[in-house]
């Protein structure tokens, strides 16, 4: 793996370096983010550490970007360096940056009405049990507003992505969302629901960033969701 010393962005779970290469390194750290003292991988606010986390969502992150390299969906993924707890990918355009080049989409794929979706429509949904079948929605990142929720209209409208890569996201979504569910329930667990990022490599619409328990619910055969720790336990080991 290339090295150097050129921090480029520090988010909350990882740091960004410039390779001599034109790469990308992505060091994962071992920062959580909650409300409250309570972690939630959904959360905008760090309120700690847990020792090894970060190793862990790297390990989860190179375990399913394999599925998704094993059943044709491209990925920016060039090299993993578990020991260093750091991954080399190629440089890729997040889709939906704003007008000062910041910011992005994240695509949320939904298998059941979960968390947000239910506090948003419970006053509509009729039966919580009731599969999506596989619901997209798109949020922006934008951790002042809350990463509030866009739709296709207003993506077009703002022409922040042509039709067809809009559609290419959405069905992306979809496909990764029910590999990772496959994969998850030969291990005798749920997927409730799950994030992704999404960007332009070469003109190429590929996965970015990392699919790991950090981005993902995940409920046991008891109906329990399971932290961090526990989903990467069952994947792994």
């Amino acid at each position: 793996m290339m090295t150097t010393s050129e921090k480029i962005y520090s988010g909350k779970t990882k740091d960004l370096y410039a390779l001599s290469n034109g790469n990308i390194l992505l060091a994962f750290k071992d920062d959580v983010t909650g409300s409250d003292g309570v972690i939630d991988p959904g959360a905008n606010t760090v309120i700690g550490q847990v020792e090894g986390k970060g190793r862990k969502s790297l390990a989860m992150t190179d375990y399913f970007f394999k599925r998704l390299h094993a059943a044709g969906v491209a990925t920016h993924l060039v090299h993993v360096d578990l020991e260093k707890g750091a991954m080399e990918v190629r440089r890729a355009e997040p889709l939906g940056k704003d007008v000062s080049g910041a910011g992005g989409f994240e695509f949320v794929c939904r298998t059941r009405p979960w968390g947000s979706f239910i506090r948003r429509y419970q006053q509509y949904i009729r039966d919580t049990g009731r599969p999506l079948d596989y619901l997209v929605e798109i949020t922006i990142k934008d951790d002042e507003r809350g990463d509030p929720l866009i739709n296709d209209d207003a993506i077009i409208a703002l022409d922040l992505l042509s039709p067809a890569h809009l559609e290419q996201a959405k069905q992306m979504t979809r496909h990764v969302c029910r590999i990772v569910e496959a994969d998850l329930r030969e291990k005798g667990l749920t997927l409730i629901d799950m994030k992704i990022e999404i960007g332009l490599v070469d003109g190429e619409v590929v996965v970015i960033d990392e699919i790991s328990a950090d981005a993902m619910r995940v409920m046991d055969e008891a109906g329990k969701v399971l932290d961090h720790a526990v989903v990467y336990e069952r994947l792994i080991h």
